[in-house]
């Protein structure tokens, strides 16, 4: 059961705290941005907690065990009943409408064709925008940003919330695929984590690490 730390801004957690969800987190989107790395390399097993700066502190916000990983489009679409622009598979053609009301099929391959028998061979599935309808969800059922690929999903995740870590434990972490690459965060002048040592990727921890995150979720 591995670790890892995917990095919440404080505008995303501003837009949950408007839409009042605290959970209990269900599910983590990977992408290739920044904004929503990639979680390709989690396992079923592994746990995800998602990090935030808050007012110089670091908090951990989550805690979710990963059950399942399935593509985003076909959760996305089951559980909202919207794409939030997912990446589409490769087997599904989305029938949208223009302004002008005109039809046409978007594909994985980024092309878009005006008519169904101008689709390649590959599609089997055909969804339309039209027939969608929006299915109730919490706030953080939807993706941070576009280009969602894949989904990790829990049925046990904690609560959303702000835990703050103790800053004289934050010399102690160390993030890294490896335990011969694991490092240190980027600590300021304060001994404060930078948002860049944070950002961008979802890292894995140590084993010492995890345990002390798992120690602000002692009383829950």
């Amino acid at each position: 059961m591995a670790g890892y730390i995917t990095f919440w801004s404080k505008e995303h957690i501003k837009e949950l705290q408007k839409a009042k969800d605290t959970g209990p987190l269900s599910v983590i989107y990977g992408s290739h941005h920044s904004k929503m790395p990639s979680i390709k390399r989690l396992k079923e097993g592994d746990v995800l907690y998602p990090v935030a700066l808050l007012q110089g502190t670091l908090c951990v916000m989550a805690r979710m065990p990963v059950e399942k990983i399935v593509n985003a489009f076909t959760y996305l679409v089951t559980n909202t009943g919207n794409t939030y622009g997912a990446l589409i598979p490769k087997d599904v053609a989305i029938c949208r409408r223009k302004v002008n009301g005109a039809i046409y099929y978007a594909c994985a391959n980024a092309k878009f064709y005006n008519h169904q028998d101008e689709l390649p061979e590959t599609i089997t599935t055909i969804l339309s925008e039209d027939e969608q309808k929006e299915i109730p969800h919490k706030k953080h059922q939807e993706p941070q940003t576009c280009c969602a690929e894949i989904a990790a999903l829990s049925m046990h995740g904690s609560e959303i919330m702000a835990r703050p870590l103790p800053k004289d434990c934050l010399k102690n972490l160390r993030f890294g695929p490896t335990k011969s690459t694991q490092k240190p965060l980027r600590l300021n002048k304060d001994g404060i984590p930078t948002a860049v040592s944070l950002s961008g990727f979802v890292r894995k921890m140590s084993e010492e690490t995890q345990v002390i995150f798992e120690s602000v979720f002692d009383d829950e």
